[in-house]
């Protein structure tokens, strides 16, 4: 059944492949295994990337450990590179058990910081950058690199648990992490470096509600940053660019620039998709679909969020799937689906909660709220605010404020008109905390509600002032519904 030419062998059948295999001794087929790596090694030099799992396999079953580890981490990158988590972290975990092999302590080490880091990478887009597995493969690799004497690859480590602090919501840690980053970053002078020190800076100054210090920080990463001559940078597992588009776009539009945050999330989105990173694509449509939702635009805020739970379902991205679920279920109930809309903004929070993230939870409790008003739900609708602001309490994350208070004045006289002085107040606070942010379009919103309640009080003429004042301060999105409902709240006015 074998026919011998030279020092090969040809198997007409697969099973006297594995009965011959078997017959040799355990050391015949180590040795046979590293010979067999070696050959395919030099026969297929100029496209390795394209045989890694076979050089893995061979090395595995060989008594070259090193070479082993290196292929499997090799195709263990590589999977994460086509957005294959689960087959990159078997690669990566494997490689792992077989670094514990390694005779030199420091051999050890060094395999193993490496091979931490890649599989926090793996676990982020499975379980998402909250969950206790990656934080505790980030903290294994800090460990590592304080014992290897504070190598170059610390700062990855940390902007890691960056990450897995800011997507928990906990922004104070996050903000003393992203500083220290950009500190030493700027320190270095080393240009990939400076654009995840402010990365990490503009991200969490967005939520802290520091809207020109996040808009400062974005702008150096996307005007400093290109894919296209470095080549995507995934060591937090998303795009860079990508992701401050996104976040420039929600900035610009809480400043007052409707129409160029509107930009700035297509063109990430453009970027994402020529990318072709899943994680990376998921996470510009949330934020896109946070654009569009500040515009008022149900039916585009539809179709990101079924792009996303699409795109998420198909890679097996919990995080995403489960924050897909709260803008999806806003959209139904502005398009009248509201039982079903609330029902999936309920469980997209207790699924995205349930993944250890707690980053964005005041906004959407901001979406619970509108669709459970909309249902003439108003007890649950005011729960909902309540709990957003006590999370933002909590956490540091006062970037929906403005609307958070907003929202509870207008609930509170949806109840009844026996509470008119309290609902003031709430427009107050929210217009207050609007201008301490910059945020002009989240002061625009809360003054339509004052100058609605007072102009029924009859106090139009204060109304329309204070309305005309912050409207005439805008230069650009106008189609959008907020700015329409203030013009046309100011022709009433003045009539």
């Amino acid at each position: 059944d074998v026919t011998p030419t030279g020092t090969e062998y040809v198997f007409k059948h697969a099973l006297s492949q594995e009965v011959a295999y078997n017959s040799l001794l355990i050391e015949q087929r180590r040795i046979l295994h590293g010979k067999a790596g070696e050959a395919l090694e030099d026969m297929a030099a100029s496209q390795l990337d394209d045989r890694l799992d076979e050089l893995a396999f061979h090395y595995r079953n060989s008594d070259n450990v090193g070479k082993a580890i290196d292929f499997l981490q090799r195709a263990g990158q590589r999977a994460l590179q086509r957005s294959a988590a689960s087959d990159a972290l078997n690669n990566l975990n494997t490689a792992l058990d077989l670094s514990r092999k390694l005779s030199d302590p420091s051999e050890r080490l060094i395999r193993e910081l490496a091979l931490q880091f890649d599989i926090a990478s793996a676990l982020t887009p499975l379980k998402g950058w909250a969950a206790d597995e990656v934080e505790s493969s980030y903290n294994r690799a800090r460990d590592i690199c304080e014992q290897l004497g504070r190598p170059p690859q610390l700062f990855f480590v940390w902007g890691g648990l960056w990450a897995t602090y800011f997507i928990r919501g906990e922004f104070r840690t996050a903000e003393d992490i992203a500083q220290q980053l950009l500190r030493e970053a700027e320190s270095l002078s080393e240009p990939t470096l400076l654009i995840f020190g402010h990365l990490t800076s503009g991200d969490c100054a967005y939520y802290r509600g520091h809207l020109l210090r996040a808009k400062q920080h974005l702008d150096f990463v996307i005007s400093t940053y290109d894919p296209d001559r470095t080549g995507p940078l995934l060591q937090f597992g998303f795009d860079p660019k990508v992701n401050s588009l996104g976040f420039a776009g929600t900035t610009l539009w809480s400043l007052g620039y409707a129409d160029q945050g509107l930009v700035a999330a297509e063109k990430g989105l453009a970027l994402a998709s020529k990318i072709g990173h899943a994680n990376t694509l998921a996470g510009i449509q949330s934020l896109a679909s946070m654009v569009h939702q500040y515009r008022r635009s149900a039916s585009s805020v539809y179709q990101l969020a079924e792009a996303q739970r699409a795109v998420s379902s198909d890679h097996g991205l919990s995080f995403w799937l489960a924050l897909a679920n709260i803008p999806l279920g806003w959209a139904l109930a502005e398009q009248g689906s509201t039982d079903e809309g609330i029902r999936l903004i309920f469980e997209g929070i207790a699924r995205y909660r349930a993944t250890g993230s707690g980053v964005g939870l005041p906004y959407h409790f901001c979406l619970l709220a509108e669709a459970c008003s909309r249902a003439r739900r108003l007890d649950e609708a005011l729960e909902a605010v309540k709990e957003g602001l006590r999370i933002s309490e909590e956490t540091g994350g006062h970037e929906h404020d403005p609307e958070l208070y907003r929202l509870k004045g207008e609930l509170i006289l949806a109840r009844g008109p026996s509470d008119l002085a309290e609902a003031q107040e709430c427009f107050e606070q929210a217009i207050a905390v609007g201008r301490t942010q910059t945020a002009k379009s989240w002061e625009l919103r809360a003054t339509t509600s004052l100058a609605r309640l007072l102009a029924k009080q009859d106090r139009r003429e204060e109304a329309r002032a204070m309305l005309a004042e912050i409207y005439n301060w805008f230069t650009e999105g106008f189609d959008t519904a907020d700015l329409k409902g203030a013009k046309a709240l100011l022709d009433e006015l003045s009539r």
